[in-house]
């Protein structure tokens, strides 16, 4: 679950350069006492080896980019994951009631999350062989749901649980493999709050964002930095995703299918890929992706249609 992004390369030639001990470019120097050059950066790895579905290797640079979605063999699913399931899960009916999205207090960001947290799920796959663990956007009252494609598209028993908790089982109800996004129904729920989505034009660098998901199966995980920039591409090697935010707020695995969120509220994005160091260390670097509001909102009207 792996893409390829082109991004500049690193020069070997900048390991000839002479830096003092505050990484500051010093030239030659006369003196014969000299620092000796930085080790090598950390996102400076070996070529891939291919043949991994995840991750890849960008292309032509020495970063690797990955799609945030968690997954494990039967048998070898996430510790946290593990965690999670076997939590106690209070008592109650199917329905549930939540407050408004709708933030009046912009300068507080934890009234942001408090008004968003209950329209954030945590989407899960078990198969036989195989599972998958996401974040979803809840976009209907009744439990409809929006996530990413890739954690969907592994065969196996759909489920999701709400903020609160409650694990209903799901069914995908509708895909679209080029933009990478999912419809996912739950059943048995009414009264649920929906998102609410922004536009692209609201957007600008350096806005103040929240991402929402569940990192490493860890739920109701609310993440904030900073819209670092706009317009990246991204290529996995079969499709192509373009116009997309990056966000130093921290992702990772299992945030796949999360809102990332402004200041006011609304959902300005959903949190799909992260930039890694190495193959091998695949956690948040402070480069994160998320597919705009714009395209989103266009994807939900057409994956609507094919289910009404």
């Amino acid at each position: 679950m792996t893409d390829l992004m082109t991004r500049p390369p690193y020069s070997e030639d900048d390991r000839d350069q002479t830096y003092s001990s505050d990484q500051t470019f010093t030239g030659n120097r006369d003196d014969h006492t000299m620092p000796p050059p930085p080790p090598a950066p950390p996102y400076a790895v070996s070529p891939a080896s291919g043949g991994s579905r995840w991750p890849r290797r960008i292309a032509g640079g020495a970063a690797v980019l990955a799609l945030v979605a968690a997954g494990g063999t039967a048998g070898g699913v996430l510790a946290e994951r593990y965690l999670i399931d076997n939590q106690p899960v209070a008592a109650g009916s199917t329905t549930v009631t939540t407050t408004s999205a709708t933030v009046t207090d912009g300068n507080s960001l934890a009234s942001v999350v408090k008004a968003v947290q209950p329209s954030i799920v945590t989407v899960m796959v078990d198969g036989a062989r195989s599972s998958a663990l996401g974040s979803g956007v809840i976009i209907s009252s009744d439990g409809l749901i929006l996530t990413n494609n890739h954690v969907i598209d592994s065969d196996g028993t759909v489920s999701v649980r709400l903020s609160s908790g409650q694990t209903v089982p799901a069914k995908v109800v509708a895909t679209d493999t080029t933009h990478d996004l999912a419809l996912v129904q739950a059943t048995g729920l009414s009264g649920l709050t929906p998102a609410t989505f922004g536009t692209d034009d609201s957007v600008v660098v350096g806005d103040t964002v929240l991402a929402f998901g569940a990192p490493l199966g860890l739920e109701n995980t609310v993440t904030s930095g900073i819209v670092s920039a706009l317009d990246r591409s991204v290529d996995t090697g079969t499709e192509k995703l373009s116009g997309l935010i990056q966000t130093d707020a921290a992702i990772n695995e299992g945030n796949s299918g999360g809102a990332l969120v402004d200041a006011s509220g609304q959902v300005i994005g959903i949190n799909v890929a992260i930039a890694t160091a190495s193959e091998t260390d695949s956690g948040s670097i402070g480069v994160g992706f998320a597919i705009p509001a714009d395209t989103v909102t266009s994807v939900i009207k057409q994956l609507e249609s094919q289910i009404n």
